[in-house]
């Protein structure tokens, strides 16, 4: 089996998915729209220059999820889905995806974002392998709760490291695309590490690796 791993927010897709469903819950009037957008607004930034308190942000965005039963946030999350999926689709990435399926490669997106948002993603994209933060569940409820090692930074390698693992599968000859300096962790690992549309720090460790450097948008 050779991987073919991608990121999914900024890369697969334009835009960050978990902020924008933050924007939408704010659009709609789900949650308190101020105070929300703020906090939502800063953790993105905190992301972006590479100091992101993950569990402080996980707290944070999986509440809404722990305040409502299954069968609304269902109906939120499809009704998110048909407002904003159009803008953040990428015939590119779509076509990269396409490319690894035909040389027969195994095809995971690997995420921050948790389940409940990106797994509709993954499906759309056809992607059948997602390792994700995991929302926890119990009794068909939401807790607010992380299950297991988020998968951000070192925690993406840690839960790539499990996933292959269980498989009795290795690295050799992966692939793994990324926008983010928060992915150098795993990018360091791969066989073939592409930067997407890279932030200014892994644009700059790309060109000095000599990894390629592509462009989805």
């Amino acid at each position: 089996m050779t991987l073919a791993i991608f990121d999914l927010d900024n890369t697969l897709i334009a835009g960050d998915s978990d902020h924008l469903w933050g924007d939408w819950l704010v659009e709609k009037g789900i949650v308190d729209q101020q105070h929300y957008k703020d906090t939502n607004d800063q953790f993105y930034v905190d992301y972006q220059n590479g100091r992101l308190d993950i569990m402080a942000y996980l707290r944070f965005s999986l509440k809404v999820l722990a305040e409502h039963d299954m069968a609304q946030l269902h109906f939120w999350r499809e009704q998110f889905l048909a407002e904003t999926l159009e803008t953040m689709w990428l015939p590119k990435a779509e076509s990269l995806l396409q490319k690894h399926r035909d040389q027969g490669h195994t095809l995971m997106i690997i995420t921050a974002t948790n389940d409940f948002v990106t797994a509709p993603l993954a499906d759309r994209l056809g992607v059948d392998h997602l390792i994700a933060t995991v929302a926890e569940c119990k009794r068909e409820r939401y807790t607010g709760n992380v299950a297991g090692t988020p998968s951000y930074r070192d925690g993406k390698v840690e839960r790539l490291a499990e996933w292959l693992r269980t498989n009795d599968e290795t690295l050799a000859g992966s692939w793994f695309y990324s926008d983010s300096h928060n992915d150098l962790p795993l990018l360091r690992k791969v066989d073939n590490p592409v930067a997407v549309d890279p932030d200014a720090t892994l644009d700059r460790e790309a060109r000095e690796q000599g990894w390629p450097v592509i462009s989805l948008r």
